[in-house]
């Protein structure tokens, strides 16, 4: 049956199962360690050019009221220019000061460095509009917009930080790390990382060969690097024993297959580091051997669009939400809502909500139904479960059961396309390799749900899975989404 299954899988879609490893894993934009500066870039531009627009518009109703110029001119070519070319300096000047590189610094290091790369900007712009002898700046207006834009560029800067070290504390926003030498270094690498926790790195424990440098942290040898990076869903795995050359060259090796980023604390090394840019984390320098390409931009879009189309959806469907929540309680006792148990991105449990289908002690139940199981693998599922009601068997059919997900969506638990959600003893059966579909978010539509629903191989499962992490782009998740509305007309869930 799972051979049989895995053809017709195949057959399906074959982009996804003949590219598997050629595409990166959909991973979360880390903000906080600069790995999209452009948007930052794109920030500052937007706040220079609202700042200098709404002076301008201020200082002609100042003009219009008190001297009886034209009222709320348009901009006029003069300033226009003035805008444009002092727009270009600042994002320059900032450059110079190291703001788009990643570089870290006290809130009181960036604010003195944002009053420099201002001050240099509007001195050079300065002399050449009024030796020039341009009238159609005025000087007051110049000085005005340095002011409002330099207070602008701090504040949404510390508010940024405020904001990047609450997702922090929460759990946002973090990357699991994995140090590879347990000595001096390492420690002092991992105290670190412990102590300036906005950098957002999280310490899961070191690897070592030498006996010597034991700690009650250790995870294991270099061979044991694949078990850990899947068990622990690591990010990044940092060397700080850059001289042992063939051991750096193997967990570098070993890492890029996992997909997962190699940084050393530095040293040169023949062939390996060759082209390796310089980055820093915090006060560390180090020396990116590998980097997993991320596809930040639609990172970033796929997460607005799921707020977006989430929160239309709950609005326009919040009637059909209300019946079906009513018909529930019609058709047997119990609660018209259930919150299911589910294990989501890197590993983190959270509350999936359905509306319920079964009766109040279905989880009870289910051991005793194990061994009338129909899916092969992990997780438990059974065509006629005795458990389901008469209304849920059809909700199931249609899959609107798991209308109640939106709100899933919308508090960033899931996404509208991904894998779908396992319950937490199935996900306890999970091999080391099946661990990778928590890399993404779950969601509540995705290939299995289209091309595998009837399949009982949890093989095909996975295999699907793999194929949309390794195959993730915004037009497959617009297709997956039409291609559910006749999914849920056919009605072949169960």
């Amino acid at each position: 049956m799972s051979s049989s299954a895995n053809t017709t899988v195949s057959q399906t879609w074959r982009p996804g199962l003949d590219s598997v490893g050629s595409r990166p894993f959909l991973r979360s934009y880390d903000s906080n360690n600069a790995q999209f500066p452009f948007a930052h870039l794109i920030f500052d531009i937007v706040f220079v050019v609202l700042d200098s627009v709404l002076l301008f518009y201020v200082w002609a109703d100042f003009l219009s009221s008190n001297h009886g110029a034209a009222h709320s001119q348009p901009l006029h070519g003069g300033y226009l220019a003035f805008l444009l070319a002092y727009m270009g300096l600042i994002t320059l000047s900032l450059h110079a000061q190291g703001f788009y590189s990643g570089k870290r610094r006290s809130t009181y290091d960036e604010s003195v460095a944002i009053a420099k790369a201002m001050l240099l900007a509007t001195i050079f712009l300065s002399f050449f509009v009024f030796t020039s002898g341009s009238k159609s700046v005025s000087r007051l207006l110049v000085g005005m917009d340095a002011t409002l834009i330099t207070f602008t560029l701090i504040v949404w800067r510390v508010v940024r930080r405020r904001l990047v070290r609450a997702r922090i504390a929460e759990g946002h926003g973090t990357r699991n790390i994995l140090i590879v030498g347990a000595g001096k270094v390492g420690q002092t690498l991992a105290r670190y990382f412990e102590d300036d926790k906005d950098l957002g790195y999280v310490v899961k424990g070191f690897l070592d060969c030498n006996s010597s440098n034991r700690t009650d942290r250790m995870l294991g040898d270099i061979e044991d690097l694949h078990r850990i990076v899947r068990a622990h869903f690591i990010d990044d795995v940092f060397i700080t024993i850059p001289s042992e050359r063939e051991i750096v060259k193997k967990v570098a090796l070993a890492a890029r297959r996992d997909h997962v980023n190699v940084k050393v604390v530095p040293e040169l090394y023949d062939g390996l580091a060759w082209k390796a840019s310089i980055e820093n984390a915090g006060e560390f320098t180090i020396m990116a051997l590998h980097g997993e390409p991320i596809p930040a931009l639609g990172v970033l879009i796929k997460r607005a669009l799921d707020i977006f189309l989430s929160a239309i959806a709950l609005v326009l469907l919040s009637p059909a939400i209300m019946l079906i929540a009513f018909l529930i309680k019609l058709d047997s006792p119990g609660p018209a809502f259930y919150n299911a148990p589910r294990l989501g991105y890197k590993g983190r449990p959270f509350p999936c909500y359905k509306f319920r289908t079964m009766v109040t002690d279905a989880e009870l139940l289910k051991e005793a139904l194990r061994n009338r199981n129909e899916r092969a693998g992990p997780f438990f599922k059974m065509k006629d479960d005795p458990r389901i009601t008469r209304f849920g068997r059809w909700l199931r059919k249609t899959g609107l059961d798991e209308l109640p997900q939106l709100l899933n969506v919308l508090r960033g638990e899931m996404s509208l396309v991904g894998p779908r959600p396992h319950p937490l003893d199935d996900c306890a059966k999970y091999s080391l390799e099946d661990l990778r579909r928590l890399d993404v978010h779950p969601g509540i539509t995705g290939l299995w749900q289209i091309y595998g629903r009837t399949s009982p191989a949890f093989e095909t499962s996975m295999k699907l899975d793999s194929a949309y992490i390794e195959t993730w782009s915004l037009a497959l998740d617009a297709k997956l989404l039409l291609l559910t509305i006749p999914t849920v007309l056919r009605r072949t869930g169960y």
